[in-house]
């Protein structure tokens, strides 16, 4: 069981910051498709299956993020990729503003994924 919730979260991870990618290139090129409905909807739910399919994963392992410091920060930094991606969507005031948000949400992402796989805080400066 831990190996198919594991590969389903790993999916929705990557359905993530597919969607992510699609929406701001969608909305860089003026296109409208970024205002469709279900462009705002799923997102939604892509992320909050990524982080149900997470925490059922920490339940499985009877894992406490508070003593795994690379778990915590994991969370910290799935936080601060969503917090990012709203501003770079909805709530950047200015283009300036929205794609510094955007690229902080991409190094953010980055940090999950580097904490995912070497398990630890330091995500992918823990090769250095």
């Amino acid at each position: 069981m831990y190996l198919i919730i594991k590969n389903i979260h790993i999916t929705f991870a990557t359905l993530t910051i597919i969607g992510f990618l699609l929406r701001a290139y969608w909305k860089m090129n003026g296109s409208n498709l970024h205002q469709n409905r279900a462009v705002k909807i799923v997102p939604h739910a892509v992320d909050a299956l990524f982080l149900a399919t997470g925490i059922w994963l920490i339940m499985m392992l009877d894992m406490n993020p508070l003593q795994h410091p690379w778990l915590l920060a994991k969370f910290v930094a799935i936080l601060a990729y969503v917090g990012l991606g709203m501003v770079a969507f909805r709530f950047g005031r200015t283009p300036r503003i929205r794609s510094l948000a955007f690229i902080g949400a991409l190094i953010a992402f980055a940090f999950v994924v580097g904490a995912a796989l070497v398990k630890s805080p330091m995500s992918w400066l823990a090769f250095g």
